[in-house]
C-alpha cells in the first residue's frame, strides 16, 4: 500500500488546483497561499518518496508531471486573472508548458519512446515559477514582500522560463538528428 504513496499525493494535489483558483477569485490570499504551498511541498514529498523508497511507477510517471502542471498553469491563469500576476509572465509559462509538451508528444509520435528526465534549469524554473507565486500571493495578503521583489522574481522567473523552454526544444531536436536516418524518416 505505501509503494502507491506517491501517487496519492499527486492526486491531492490535482485535487487543490481547485480550491486554490476559488481561493484565488474569492480574494481570500491566505487560504489561497496555505493551500497552495501545502501543493508545492507535496511535489517535492512524492518525488522523494518515489526515488528514496524505489516506489516509482508508470502512472506516477504520468500523474506527478501532469499535477505539476495542472497546478502551475490554473494558479498562474488565476493569478494574473486577479491581477496578482502579470498576464506576460502567466502567457510565458504556459507557453513554455505547451511547448514541452507538444515537442514531447511529436517525438513520441515520430520517433518512439521519450527518455529522460526534468533537467537543471527545468527544476530552477519550477521553483522560481513557485517561489515567484507564492511572493505574489504572499503580497496581496500581506503587502510582503515589496512590490519591487515580487517584480524582480517576475522578470528572473520570464527568464528561466524562456531558457528553459528553449533548452527542451534544443534538447528534442537534437535528439531527434541524432537518431540514425531510419528512424528519422530520412
Amino acid at each position: 500500500m505505501l509503494r502507491h504513496l506517491p501517487n496519492l499525493i499527486c492526486v491531492a494535489r490535482i485535487a487543490l488546483v481547485w480550491p486554490i483558483v476559488v481561493a484565488l477569485r474569492d480574494g481570500r490570499h491566505d487560504l489561497a497561499l496555505a493551500l497552495f504551498t501545502v501543493a508545492a511541498v507535496s511535489d517535492g514529498v512524492d518525488g522523494f518518496l518515489a526515488k528514496r523508497f524505489n516506489w516509482t511507477s508508470e502512472l506516477g510517471k504520468f500523474l506527478d508531471p501532469l499535477a505539476d502542471k495542472l497546478l502551475l498553469v490554473a494558479v498562474f491563469v488565476s493569478a494574473a486573472w486577479s491581477g496578482l500576476a502579470p498576464w506576460w509572465l502567466a502567457a510565458a509559462a504556459i507557453a513554455r508548458d505547451l511547448v514541452i509538451a507538444g515537442g514531447a508528444l511529436v517525438f513520441r509520435l515520430w520517433f518512439g519512446p521519450l527518455q529522460g528526465r526534468p533537467t537543471i534549469l527545468s527544476k530552477v524554473n519550477t521553483a522560481l515559477q513557485i517561489l515567484f507565486l507564492v511572493a505574489a500571493i504572499l503580497h496581496a495578503a500581506h503587502q510582503l514582500p515589496p512590490r519591487e521583489v515580487v517584480a524582480a522574481l517576475a522578470i528572473a522567473t520570464f527568464v528561466s522560463t524562456v531558457a528553459s523552454g528553449a533548452d527542451y526544444v534544443t534538447r528534442f531536436a537534437t535528439r531527434a538528428w541524432s537518431l540514425p536516418p531510419r528512424a528519422r524518416g530520412a
